[in-house]
């Protein structure tokens, strides 16, 4: 306890009975079994998923929301059924709001800091996109390289505006010094983004993936989801239908596939924040929103249960593993037995997550386009 004491300067606690509207949760119900910062702060020395909220939103165009969007979230997610008893889940409330926006951005970079050098992965319970960028410097505070991805419509680099939701990626992937190594952008709408940012993106070797091609292959996100240690959603990336509470596009991921890409977050053993941001309990209907969310958390869950049973690369009894060569170049692919995921191996020695799609293409005597850009960026 002693250790996560000086947490507790820069967190609220929450009440489980009033996020159950004062009826308590069922025997079974994932709010049953939580580890939560109530009257005291809990013991979290066994936990492997840390929920953390943070309902900030001055740095986009939002009006601070009357109700407490993670506490609206935490209802439903706590009403949902515990199936991965190998988990255990600690809630350590929510991030106090910082008399300017920037001590609220240090103060989550602070608790995650301390979080994740202590090996925990935590999920953020936002607040607007923008917190993004106490994520990131949570990594940057302790000199860490990351991947990181972000799922969202738009791609916030917009300088036309005075919201920093609008524009906190061009601090984070040029501000100096820089601990960003790779940025994937997942589930952007052509429609909303200026085809020169595409542009950019690439000369600067960050992949870009387009909502429609995406929902073709989502699959193919998942090594894509595994290579990073930073994942951010912005649930405007949901179609309006499933997520009523984003009214920035009709169009985007439905729900299922809203799940699936947080469930590769899970799976990865790399991923150690997951923020979900832009959720407005006004915007919402029906708290329709709030499930949708609860549901993609669920799938965390689910993710990390599956992930934690993979096994290390050294222990090659567990992979399939296949000798092939492109272009004259020799390489190898693992397929692991347990979770079917792929790797490939680069010049250096290496190895990157891949798909089953690349070993073909090589098999097939092409050069993978993951292959390329790792090497180009090298």
């Amino acid at each position: 306890m002693s250790e996560w004491h000086n947490l507790t300067d820069f967190l609220d606690p929450i009440s489980l009975f009033q996020l159950s509207n004062d009826e308590g949760f069922k025997d079974g119900q994932i709010g049953s079994i939580v580890a939560a910062h109530e009257d005291d702060f809990p013991d979290i020395e066994e936990a492997d998923i840390i929920i953390v909220g943070c309902n900030e939103t001055r740095g986009s165009w939002q009006l601070l929301s009357e109700r407490s969007a993670p506490d609206v979230i935490r209802n439903q997610f706590y009403s949902a059924y515990y199936w991965h008893s190998d988990l255990h889940i600690a809630d350590i409330g929510n991030v106090k709001r910082g008399a300017s926006l920037n001590d609220t951005y240090a103060a989550l970079k602070t608790v995650l800091s301390e979080l994740t050098s202590a090996g925990k992965t935590v999920i953020i319970l936002g607040g607007s996109h923008d917190l993004t960028l106490a994520q990131y410097n949570s990594y940057a505070d302790q000199k860490r390289i990351i991947e990181a991805v972000c799922v969202d419509a738009l791609i916030d680099l917009n300088l036309d505006t005075q919201n920093r939701s609008e524009n906190f990626l061009m601090e984070m992937l040029t501000g100096e010094p820089n601990f960003v190594r790779h940025y994937n952008h997942i589930g952007f709408q052509s429609y909303y983004v200026h085809p020169r940012m595409l542009e950019t993106m690439d000369k600067l070797r960050f992949d870009c993936y387009r909502v429609g091609s995406v929902k073709e292959s989502i699959d193919e996100m998942e090594p894509v989801i595994r290579n990073c240690s930073l994942f951010s959603f912005d649930i405007s990336a949901i179609a309006y239908s499933y997520a009523p509470s984003s009214n920035i596009s009709p169009n985007g991921f439905n729900g299922e596939e809203a799940c699936m890409l947080t469930r590769f977050a899970g799976l990865s053993p790399n991923v150690n924040t997951i923020g979900i941001y832009g959720y407005i309990p006004e915007h919402d209907k029906d708290e329709l929103t709030a499930k949708q969310i609860s549901h993609m958390l669920w799938y965390v869950l689910d993710g990390r249960s599956r992930g934690n049973k993979e096994a290390k690369m050294d222990e090659r009894d567990s992979f399939n593993e296949f000798h092939t060569a492109f272009a004259e170049v020799q390489t190898v692919f693992l397929q692991s037995k347990k979770t079917g995921r792929w790797w490939m191996q680069l010049p250096d020695k290496r190895f990157i997550a891949c798909s089953y799609k690349d070993y073909l293409l090589a098999s097939s005597n092409e050069i993978p386009e993951r292959w390329l850009r790792a090497q180009e960026r090298g």
